[in-house]
C-alpha cells in the first residue's frame, strides 16, 4: 500500500518486501558481525568538553564504510577520506535496491535526483536494548541529524515499528519543533528527497516499540535487537577510496575494526592479509 497523501519529496510503501524476502534477509543478517564503533580516535580526538564514547547501537555498512572515528561524509568540505570501500550488496539486497531505484526514478521529481545518482551505500542500524551495569537499557533511538549524501535516501525497516520525525533544528521545543511524523512499519519502505527533507530539516527516530518479541539479526553480546533498518544512500564514486589509499594515521585508527570485520567478510579478510605485516 502506497501513501499518496504525503508531502512532495516523501514516499512510503507498506509492505514493501514480501515474507519470503524478509526471511532471506534475516537469514543473511544473522551471518554478520556488526561493530560497536567508538565516536573518536587518535587522529580525530573528542572536541573540548566532549569525551570518547561508543555509538548508541551496533552498525554495519555495505558499499562503503563510513567509520564514525573518521567522521561521516559531509560535502562539500567533509568528503576526503571519509568513505572506505566495503563489500558489495548480496544478490537479494541488490535486487531490492534495483526496485527502490526504479521507484525513485518513477515517483521522485527529476530535479531532486542529481546526475549519477544510485544507491551505492547502505548503513544497517541495529536498534534495541543494551546491557549496562546489569540492567537492560533502551538504546533504540537516534537523535536529530541529516544525511548529507546527495539525492534521495531510502529507508527499509524490519522488526518493531519506529516513530520517525522530521524537525526544525536541534532544539528542545517538543512538538512545536516537529514538521512531520510517521510510523515506519515492519517490511516498509520510506524515501525522502528534496531540499526541505534533506537540507532544511533534521530527522530522528524518537522511539521503537517493544511488542513483537522477535529475535532479529546476529547474536550481539550484551544487546537485544528489536529493529533493523537499512538506509540506502548515494556517495559519488570518486569519494570512495580503498583502504590502502588512506593516510597512515587514518589506517591506524580503523585497523582494529578492519581486523574484526576480517573475521567473516572476505572483502576485509583480503585487506587484513595484505596489510597485517604493516601493523
Amino acid at each position: 500500500m502506497k501513501d499518496t497523501n504525503l508531502p512532495l519529496g516523501l514516499h512510503y510503501q507498506f509492505p514493501f518486501i514480501n515474507r519470503a524476502e524478509r526471511e532471506k534477509l534475516l537469514q543473511w543478517l544473522s551471518t554478520l558481525e556488526p561493530l560497536w564503533e567508538m565516536r573518536f580516535s587518535k587522529s580525530n580526538p573528542p572536541p573540548e568538553g566532549d569525551e570518547q564514547r561508543p555509538l548508541l547501537r551496533p552498525v554495519y555498512w555495505l558499499g562503503n564504510w563510513q567509520f564514525a572515528c573518521l567522521d561521516y561524509y559531509h560535502p562539500p568540505k567533509g568528503v576526503d577520506f571519509r568513505c572506505v570501500t566495503a563489500e558489495t550488496y548480496p544478490p537479494l539486497l541488490r535486487a531490492i535496491v534495483d526496485r527502490i531505484e526504479f521507484i525513485v526514478k518513477k515517483r521522485v521529481p527529476k530535479n531532486f535526483i542529481p546526475d549519477g545518482w544510485k544507491l551505492n551505500t547502505c548503513l544497517i542500524n541495529f536498534y534495541g536494548n543494551k546491557l549496562e551495569n546489569g540492567k537492560w537499557v533502551d538504546r533504540a533511538r537516534v537523535g536529530e541529524h541529516k544525511d548529507f549524501e546527495p539525492g534521495p535516501v531510502a529507508s527499509m525497516s524490519l522488526g518493531d515499528r519506529a516513530f520517525f520525525q522530521f524537525v526544525n533544528g536541534k532544539s528542545t521545543l517538543g512538538d512545536e519543533n516537529v514538521v512531520f511524523s510517521q510510523w515506519l512499519e515492519d517490511s516498509s519502505l520510506q524515501i525522502f528527497s528534496g531540499d526541505k527533507w534533506k537540507n532544511k530539516t533534521f530527522h530522528r527516530v524518537q522511539r521503537v516499540e517493544d511488542r513483537r518479541k522477535e529475535k532479529l539479526g546476529p547474536e550481539i553480546s550484551g544487546f537485544q535487537t528489536r529493529r533493523i533498518n537499512f538506509t540506502f544512500r548515494y556517495v559519488p564514486d570518486k569519494d570512495i577510496k580503498p583502504f590502502h589509499q588512506f593516510p597512515r594515521e587514518l589506517q591506524e585508527d580503523i585497523w582494529p575494526y578492519v581486523q574484526t570485520l576480517g573475521n567473516h567478510s572476505k572483502h576485509f579478510q583480503a585487506i587484513v592479509k595484505k596489510h597485517q605485516s604493516q601493523f
